[in-house]
């Protein structure tokens, strides 16, 4: 499994990159491993409020459906419309072009409840 040290992550496997109060956000490679095939993702609108904890998007695979959680409150700023047609990136490249949203954070000390990637490490073996 591929964690990236220069990353946060949620317990429910969402993973941020913050850059000032911009949060990329995507789901960890445990989580697109255990869903397997991804075959479609539903995201939030542009312009859409989120709460952190809200679920927000959605992964349908080849085994589940399951909810993304906002990882932090605030606006959405840009989603990746690539997953539209290739909803295989997050299989493929979870935290390259598989990322999901980007939110512009109203709470950066939301952002202290996420694990590093040691702690995560822990958590998803």
């Amino acid at each position: 499994m591929n964690f990236p040290e220069d990353l946060r992550y949620a317990a429910n496997h969402e993973w941020v990159k913050t850059d000032g109060s911009n949060v990329t956000m995507g789901i960890s490679d445990y989580a697109q491993d255990a869903l397997g095939d991804i075959v479609f993702v539903e995201l939030p609108e542009v312009g859409r409020q989120v709460t952190v904890g809200e679920a927000f998007a959605e992964v349908e695979s080849t085994k589940s459906v399951s909810d993304v959680y906002a990882p932090v409150s605030g606006r959405v700023t840009s989603a990746n419309a690539a997953l539209e047609n290739t909803p295989e990136l997050v299989n493929t490249d979870p935290y390259g072009d598989g990322w999901f949203v980007v939110i512009e954070a109203t709470d950066l000390s939301e952002l202290d409840s996420l694990m590093d990637v040691a702690a995560y490490r822990e958590t998803a073996n």
